[in-house]
């Protein structure tokens, strides 16, 4: 697990692809993804190929300051052994360490895993203002959040 670096952009991208295709996640341009690399961890194979991806950026909440994990995803050969699981535990200790008091989501799937880890159902109104007003309605996203 490191933090994503800005040349791991068109990895990120490939990585995001098939998640994209399928509705679960919106397309981000490629410069996006290398504008915010710091906001990515990645999982890593040992040849050096990325393996999971989840973005955490911070933003300014009703009280105090709260994260939006988004762009959450797992390669399909390694998705079910427990990576995502580890993705997520990783995201969690860099909210603590960053002082956040909340974590958002936005998800199309279940949003099983978040839910395991403490996440509940909640409305846009309680989100960050900036993040809510992003998220598409025609996407029928579940909004999920924890306290950190």
């Amino acid at each position: 697990m490191r933090t994503a670096r800005p040349e791991d952009a068109a990895a990120l991208v490939g990585l995001s692809l098939p998640f994209v295709r399928s509705g679960a996640l919106r397309e981000r341009p490629l410069a996006l993804y290398a504008d915010h690399a710091a906001d990515f961890l990645v999982a890593q194979a040992p040849d050096g190929t990325l393996e999971g991806c989840v973005g955490l950026r911070a933003h300014p909440a009703a009280a105090g300051e709260a994260g939006v994990v988004y762009n959450f995803c797992v390669a399909a050969h390694r998705q079910g052994d427990g990576l995502g699981a580890e993705l997520l535990r990783a995201v969690l200790a860099t909210a603590r360490a960053r002082s956040l008091d909340a974590l958002f989501t936005a998800t199309t799937g279940s949003g099983g895993l978040f839910l395991r880890y403490g996440f509940e159902l909640t409305t846009a109104r309680l989100a960050p203002p900036s993040w809510a007003a992003s998220l598409d309605p025609r996407r029928n996203a579940r909004i999920l959040t924890r306290t950190v």
